[in-house]
């Protein structure tokens, strides 16, 4: 008959082999999981390049575009957005947050031979930066970089940071808005204010093109545009970041 101790030592080896079985159990979830993003991130990684390859020959440039990662948009985004505007030739192009997007669109102009983007910054570097990238593309006639710092923008009742927009004429139609901006530390729904303050003046058969839209903040903004403008029909496209389309009937 086994004595106690006999339990005792096989006890005191069982729990060490128990132990460490757990732990490679843990190895192994983690080299899966590790696998697994792996995989994804490579796929993501591909798609990206295929989207930039797109863009490269949609819109037959002779320079290099700035750096696509980051905070600039993504090129699945770009892509989009130049389809869009190549095919549904909006004379009048805004956006919120001028870079990369700013030469797409100004190419897609240059390629219609009509239309004009108008582009509103709040950074005097960026500005700066974008406007000397325009002009090494040639397309400085085709968008305009507006300097418009943030400023208090009274909206229901609340204060919201938001692009100063008094450069905009006044009788102004907008045929295609693309919203990138201002950076979502300003404050929680920075991109809120767009709704109110530029919707107004969509011209009939718009498009609104909001990047981003897969963060908890831009699905928010979506719903509370959705509830105040409920003629723009939403729609989504499976980019990097999230795209979401608003169309005005």
């Amino acid at each position: 008959m086994p004595t106690l101790a006999f339990f005792a030592a096989t006890l005191t080896l069982l729990v060490p082999a128990l132990y460490m079985l757990h732990k490679l159990r843990l190895v192994h979830i983690l080299l899966h999981d590790v696998r697994d993003q792996s995989h994804h991130d490579s796929a993501g990684l591909f798609r990206q390049m295929e989207a930039l390859q797109g863009l490269y020959v949609e819109l037959d440039l002779k320079h290099s575009l700035p750096p696509t990662r980051g905070w600039a948009a993504s090129p699945d985004f770009l892509l989009e957005v130049a389809r869009h505007a190549r095919s549904a030739r909006p004379a009048t192009v805004v956006e919120c947050s001028s870079g990369t997007s700013t030469l797409v669109l100004a190419r897609c102009m240059q390629l219609n031979g009509a239309g004009m983007v108008l582009s509103l910054e709040h950074d005097a570097e960026y500005a700066r930066l974008t406007r000397a990238q325009l002009r090494r593309h040639g397309l400085e006639d085709w968008a305009r970089v507006l300097d418009a710092p943030l400023r208090p923008h009274r909206l229901h009742d609340e204060k919201w940071p938001w692009y100063d927009i008094s450069e905009l004429p006044a009788w102004l139609k907008i045929d295609l808005l693309v919203i990138d901006g201002p950076p979502q530390a300003t404050r929680s729904l920075a991109r809120y204010p767009a709704g109110p303050l530029l919707f107004p003046s969509l011209a009939p058969g718009a498009a609104v093109f909001l990047d981003d839209a897969a963060r908890p903040d831009e699905r928010t903004v979506l719903q509370r545009w959705q509830k105040q403008f409920p003629a723009l029909e939403q729609s989504g496209r499976p980019c990097e970041k999230g795209c979401a389309v608003l169309s005005a009937p």
